[in-house]
């Protein structure tokens, strides 16, 4: 039966894809000497937040995930960031291959949420790994799982996420909106004869930032 380990030697920006992605370099190594013929890879990919520290900064963008800073000893546990496959060609002892890591700027996901609040050093990630490895031996093929223990320790610079973020939507940031509160916008910016979405928003927070302070309503 094979014996695999796995190692992430390095996770990059896809250069050229459509959407943001991630790459992740793996070197995957056989530990018996057997011939894998091929391996379907499924990866679940965690991050674990309480494997760093967080300056206050960072305390007030994260309030949302895991409360005030008195509470981080029970809100700081792994959660999972996105889920992963890819197959991987033939090799003896041990080979490399890039595994995609899809990533979303929605902010009603926690992954995208807990990364957008770090402002530099590292992001702690466990690669969990399961799939199926095919042999061929001297009386045809085999097929045999990867072992359930199979994971890999990661540390990706926040700076990598900020560059792959930059690269896919250059000096922006992405808020989903329910389709009517989209309309109600549109409408909003067309009455006052705004030019971009950022006018629209800029302008709504101008008006609630003077109605805070003149609670009379009364205007000058």
């Amino acid at each position: 039966m094979p014996e695999l380990s796995f190692t992430v030697v390095d996770v990059a920006p896809e250069p050229y894809s459509a959407a943001p992605n991630l790459l992740a370099r793996l070197r995957v190594e056989e530990a018996t000497g057997e011939r894998v013929h091929a391996l379907a890879l499924r990866a679940q990919v965690r991050i674990e937040p309480q494997r760093r520290r967080y300056d206050d900064t960072e305390e007030r963008a994260l309030l949302d995930l895991f409360g005030d800073r008195t509470r981080f000893a029970q809100t700081l546990k792994p959660f999972t960031w996105l889920h992963t496959s890819t197959v991987a060609q033939g090799f003896t002892g041990s080979t490399e291959i890039d595994l995609v890591l899809p990533c979303t700027y929605d902010f009603e996901v926690s992954g995208a949420t807990y990364l957008h609040a770090l402002r530099d050093g590292d992001v702690p990630l466990l690669f969990l790994f399961s799939g199926t490895v095919f042999t061929r031996g001297a009386t045809g093929f085999s097929v045999a799982p990867v072992a359930w223990d199979c994971e890999a320790p990661f540390r990706l610079p926040v700076s990598v996420w900020r560059d792959l973020m930059e690269q896919a939507f250059p000096g922006s940031e992405w808020v989903r909106m329910h389709r009517d509160t989209v309309d109600a916008l549109a409408h909003y910016r067309h009455e006052r004869g705004l030019t971009s979405w950022d006018a629209v928003v800029s302008t709504l927070l101008a008006e609630a930032t003077l109605a805070a302070g003149d609670p009379a309503g009364e205007r000058p």
